[in-house]
């Protein structure tokens, strides 16, 4: 076992008379190792694009509301009523008065 784990470390294994087999593994196992750490790449920078796209979604929803809530306080009937006074209208003092019309037969 001893003179095994040495042939190993010294390489004996890559010179002997079945090393093309060898070689061909170890070919193999690298383009292997090669493909994974790529797709551990690849990964990790999905996840930092989606965390990057939350973020943006994050800020775009709350811009969002902010936008809502200062339309609705425009909405407002004293907010409308600031408006036209400052344009110099008065609100009517009469009632709106409904019209009626007729349909002729």
């Amino acid at each position: 076992m001893k003179k095994g784990l040495l042939d190993i470390l010294k390489g004996k294994f890559l010179v002997s008379g079945d090393a093309p087999k060898n070689w061909l593994f170890l070919l193999f196992a690298s383009f292997l190792a090669a493909m994974m750490i790529s797709s551990s790449h690849q990964a990790d920078k999905k996840v930092h694009e989606i965390a990057g796209l939350n973020e943006e979604v994050r800020a775009l929803r709350s811009e969002f509301v902010e936008t809502r809530r200062a339309l609705q306080q425009l909405k407002l009937e004293s907010s409308l009523k600031n408006v036209v006074v400052q344009r110099g209208l008065q609100p009517s003092q009469d009632p709106p008065q409904k019209i009626i019309v007729k349909k002729e037969q």
